[in-house]
């Protein structure tokens, strides 16, 4: 079993991609350990000494923050926190992305400014570890003061409350009540400590989970859409001098550089490129695929950095500073980095969408020596007409889901929390805007494929290569059959597709 150790290096999007593609166990580094007993023994002993109110520590919560708790109260503070919040709604969050949750709250906690006990975190470690997913909501966050609803339905198994998923011996998910569930691993309940519920539901991991996983669908769709717009570009005829190096050498973006890049390596010695050309000039969704794939990718990039130094940062609040003797109540809670970062990502990655589903209507259009939608005998058989109104449906959904979230706050908790990120909301929408385009670039490589096998001479030895293996899955269409099948075929051959980290 592979160890991945919190604290002792910055955590990166790719050891979380690795960590989950491998089921790698986390355990906190001897220096994190020290960061987080001293961060806790300074908390004890300021509580101890200090008669003035500290938020969330010795006072209510939001607008109740002028309300002093004594200290005898302290833990069913943090209790009656954790359980009054755990408020969320709608679909439950997938549990790929819950175990992202439980890692990155885990990560925040470790850095040693939230005043939390180790047994805490240990718990939170041994879930993950154990594949213990807590059942959690996707509405009830604002994206400010934390993702709040979220967070305490993840934190609730601590205490013996709500649901977990737990994976059994044969690999299947079992739900469990979380009581249940402790009795089951021999646990006793956390007795959460002075501002333990505060530090497990301020924080950003909701929107960071979201994220982090799109970050690294859209690495990986980004790639994809540069490999299936060169299938297509060949199944069209289309010319090759939009992928000069010249050209892209006086306007040098990086992600449009890479773009070329990529599609005159995947089409070296192409017979089809090689051939002469009638036409002059290709349409758009063709000749500007650099641009527009490497606009996205510069968009990744841009995020990308951003998602990385959240998932390394302290977002709960107040903040415990033990040397410098200070606990500062903030707004590092407040997700408007990544609410902003979430809506720009889903653009860029609607784009992608938007691209293929025009080389998609020009396949069909029975142009360039191709047959009416991509069938042999057409109007007997549809062919390849049908599903292109889906992509054209998706794409349509896509525009809507690209409505910023960020742009949007409401005011709550009686006017103190008067200026909110929406940032939960900008999550959600871009995790489907992600799943979306994942299928418009299946449709488009159903439809490439197909066009491709009307080509008398042949691509170049990779996409032949890739042909052989979808053609394992998809086969040619040579009368109407049922297309659903194939789409979701085509999307498990793209999420199926293994590619070296090199290339993204």
């Amino acid at each position: 079993m592979k160890i991945f150790k919190i604290g002792d290096i910055p955590l990166s999007i790719s050891h979380i991609s690795d960590i989950l593609r491998e089921d790698t166990n986390i355990v906190l580094s001897t220096s994190a350990k020290k960061k987080v007993k001293l961060n806790k023994e300074y908390l004890d002993r300021k509580i101890q000494k200090s008669n003035k109110p500290i938020y969330g520590i010795n006072t209510g919560f939001g607008s109740l923050c002028n309300h002093a708790i004594n200290e005898d109260q302290l833990s069913k503070l943090q209790f009656n926190l954790v359980v009054s919040h755990a408020c969320g709604t709608g679909d439950e969050v997938p549990k790929k992305l819950v175990k992202i949750m439980l890692l990155l709250k885990v990560q925040s906690l470790s850095l040693g400014h939230s005043g939390v006990q180790f047994e805490t975190i240990n718990r939170l470690i041994e879930m993950f570890n154990n594949n213990i997913l807590p059942v959690v909501y996707q509405q009830g966050s604002l994206g400010a003061s934390g993702d709040l609803a979220p967070l305490a339905h993840l934190s609730l198994p601590l205490i013996g409350l709500g649901e977990v998923d737990f994976l059994d011996k044969v690999g299947k998910y079992k739900r469990y009540g979380s009581k249940q569930l402790l009795k089951k691993m021999s646990w006793a309940p956390i007795k959460l400590q002075a501002k333990e519920g505060l530090a497990l539901l301020n924080g950003t991991q909701f929107m960071s989970a979201y994220g982090v996983w799109c970050l690294i669908r859209a690495q990986k769709l980004s790639y994809c859409s540069d490999l299936i717009a060169s299938i297509s570009i060949d199944a069209f005829d289309a010319r090759s001098e939009s992928f000069d190096p010249l050209i892209h050498s006086v306007r040098p973006h990086n992600g449009q550089i890479k773009t070329a890049d990529n599609i005159r390596e995947f089409l070296f010695e192409s017979e089809i490129q090689n051939q002469d050309k009638e036409h002059v000039q290709d349409p758009y969704s063709f000749r500007c695929i650099p641009q527009v794939h490497g606009a996205t990718k510069g968009v990744i990039s841009h995020v990308f950095d951003i998602f990385t130094t959240e998932i390394n940062s302290v977002t709960d609040n107040p903040t415990i500073f033990f040397k410098e003797d200070k606990i500062i109540s903030g707004g590092n809670f407040h997700g408007q980095p990544l609410s902003m970062a979430l809506d720009y990502l889903a653009i860029a990655m609607s784009e992608l969408g938007s691209i293929s589903e025009r080389r998609i209507f020009q396949l069909i259009s029975g142009k360039r020596g191709l047959p009416a939608f991509l069938v042999s005998n057409p109007g007997l058989n549809s062919g390849m007409m049908i599903p292109q109104y889906t992509a054209a449906s998706i794409v349509s959904q896509n525009k809507q889901l690209c409505t910023p979230a960020s742009v949007d706050s409401i005011v709550s908790s009686n006017g103190q929390e008067d200026h909110v990120s929406m940032g939960a909301n900008a999550a959600t929408k871009l995790y489907k805007v992600v799943k979306n385009t994942e299928s418009i670039l299946a449709i488009e490589l159903m439809n490439a494929t197909q066009a491709l096998a009307f080509r008398n001479i042949k691509s170049s030895n990779f996409i032949e290569s890739i042909l052989n293996i979808y053609r394992d899955k998809v086969d040619f269409l040579d009368k109407d059959r049922l297309m659903r099948d194939d789409i979701e075929k085509s999307i498990e051959f793209i999420s199926d597709l293994n590619i070296d980290d090199e290339l993204l």
